[in-house]
């Protein structure tokens, strides 16, 4: 099977269990989804929307969190990896936004991948969700996905993946390919014991092939 037939495989199959599949982040203003998707390295969502549903309500808006203590902010996410640092990301995320674009989030990735604790992945997944920019943001999920169904070679870095995905998915489906990716490597294809007998995607899988 050549590589066109392989993706136009995979994005049928996709289409066909994840028709709708969506940002599972919880956040109703775009500078919580910049907040949540910080908080969610390294973690999983359903971690992270418990604890911003506490933090979100306890300061509802941008210039309560610029302005509050990093104890207080630690105290809400402590049960979160890296709680430390992101805590401290927390407070200058907001006092970023406010003090460069008054509350508000560009349509910049220079400028996000600036904030603290937003990377590569982080701005992506803001460009894609709030400005519905044809990217696709290179995670953990997708990353393993990707390699595991001769997307990527096992030997590439996540740059790598990021450009081969964009180039071999058409870029209307960019962002709706790269939440089908996160939620089958997250609910199916996992990391450990993935779901091997119920993918019909295993004539095609580097895993299934040599496990």
């Amino acid at each position: 099977m050549n590589k066109l037939d392989r993706v136009k495989l995979i994005s049928s199959y996709f289409d066909e269990i994840l028709p709708n599949a969506k940002c599972e982040l919880e956040y109703s203003k775009p500078y919580e989804l910049v907040i949540a998707v910080m908080l969610s390295s390294q973690t999983t969502d359903k971690s992270v929307n418990k604890v911003t549903r506490v933090l979100f309500s306890k300061y509802p808006t941008l210039k309560m969190l610029a302005n509050a203590k990093v104890e207080d902010i630690f105290e809400i996410i402590k049960t979160l990896g890296l709680a430390s640092t992101k805590a401290k990301n927390v407070k200058g995320i907001a006092l970023e936004l406010l003090e460069k674009y008054n509350g508000e989030v560009p349509h910049n990735f220079s400028y996000l991948v600036s904030l603290p604790g937003v990377g590569r992945k982080t701005s992506n997944v803001i460009l894609a969700e709030l400005f519905n920019e044809p990217v696709i943001a290179v995670d953990t999920h997708v990353e393993r996905v990707s390699k595991r169904l001769y997307l990527a070679s096992e030997k590439d870095n996540v740059i790598q993946v990021e450009d081969k995905l964009m180039r071999i998915f058409p870029q209307d489906k960019h962002v709706l390919t790269h939440h089908q990716m996160i939620h089958f490597g997250r609910y199916f294809c996992k990391s450990q014991n993935p779901k091997c007998a119920e993918c019909r995607l295993t004539s095609i899988c580097r895993y299934f092939k040599n496990k």
